[in-house]
């Protein structure tokens, strides 16, 4: 009895095992639609566009989005991390939506929750921010750091708008 408790112990985990490696995909994944639930290590190919639970890595294409980044993400249109990002997002529009951002975004429009490094771009929005917002339009709820652009809004700070420069601690 015990030898075969064991042996199901052993097949479990040998299943359990090779479902796991099943998830993750590297050093290439072409992703070519949005419904993969799997793990990238590695280089990302989005065309048009992909998603993936967590990437780790280069991600590179038009639409790009996880709900965990590790890396670089240059998506021409879109880079979209639901949950935790650390690294680089470059593109039109980037966003580090419900978690935090540490590292740069780098856009036209680029926003996020939690924010602890440097965006530039023409709209920068961030609930809380920890760095620099260099950009026509910066807006964060709370601040610690510079704001450069021409509309600058730091809303729980002594003064909440200034042009040219606002700075929150």
């Amino acid at each position: 009895m015990k030898k075969m408790m064991l042996g199901l112990a052993l097949a479990g985990l040998v299943i359990s095992g090779a479902s796991a490696a099943e998830r993750v995909r590297w050093p290439v994944w072409f992703a070519f639609n949005d419904s993969e639930d799997i793990d990238v290590i590695g280089l990302r190919f989005t065309l048009p566009s992909g998603y993936c639970e967590q990437v780790t890595g280069l991600d590179l294409g038009l639409i790009g989005r996880s709900q965990y980044f590790n890396g670089i993400q240059i998506n021409l249109l879109r880079n979209d991390v639901k949950d935790e990002l650390a690294g680089f997002q470059i593109g039109c529009y980037n966003s580090a939506g419900l978690g935090n951002m540490m590292g740069l975004q780098a856009g036209l429009w680029n926003e996020s929750k939690t924010m602890y490094g440097f965006q530039a771009g023409l709209v920068n929005l961030a609930d809380y921010a920890n760095g620099f917002q260099v950009g026509l339009i910066n807006r964060a709820e709370d601040m610690y750091g510079f704001q450069i652009g021409l509309i600058n809004v730091i809303r729980g700070s002594q003064v909440p708008f200034c042009p040219i420069i606002n700075i929150g601690f």
